[in-house]
């Protein structure tokens, strides 16, 4: 693979690869060493890269892999998952003011919820990867992801509706 194509198909994940490093790791600067550094890695193993099917989620589970290993050197795991932003049309500014106070507080519900959940809903709710490409870049089965899904939103749902 050469430099042209490396920018096509492999830089073109920045953003993805920052967010999910910035959820993970907390920390906006470590999260941009991290993405330097898969693309370092990534660079290295080009040539194999044009053997795999989905390079996505194989870029993903790298970054995630690499975010981890950083955490357990540092021996604190902490992950959080951010929440797409709303764009309601025609609101007032008391609705907008509610919908920002629920999104803190189901962030807040999030970071309660186990790493591997926290990951899924983030992959399949933020950044809209199929079930799939969650199951590749989790090291779980489809059937495993689904009700990983399930069990988030089904907590998250219960602790926003027991404090209505």
């Amino acid at each position: 693979m050469d430099s042209n194509t490396f920018s096509n198909k492999i830089l073109i994940f920045s953003d993805k690869l920052y967010r999910m490093a910035n959820s993970i790791l907390l920390d906006e600067e470590a999260a941009k060493d991290c993405v330097q550094d898969i693309y370092v890695k990534l660079w290295e193993k080009r040539n194999g890269l044009n053997k795999i099917e989905n390079l996505s989620s194989f870029v993903m589970k790298s970054m995630r892999n690499l975010c981890l290993d950083k955490l357990r050197k540092n021996k604190e795991i902490n992950l959080e998952t951010a929440l797409c932003e709303l764009k309601p049309d025609k609101i007032t500014q008391h609705e907008i003011l509610e919908q920002k106070d629920m999104s803190k507080l189901i962030k807040q519900y999030i970071n309660q919820l186990p790493e591997l959940q926290r990951t899924i809903i983030r992959l399949r709710d933020v950044e809209g990867f199929e079930i799939k490409e969650i199951a590749f870049i989790t090291a779980s089965n489809e059937n495993a992801v689904t009700v990983n899904l399930s069990r988030a939103r089904t907590k998250i749902r219960n602790a926003i509706i027991n404090i209505k």
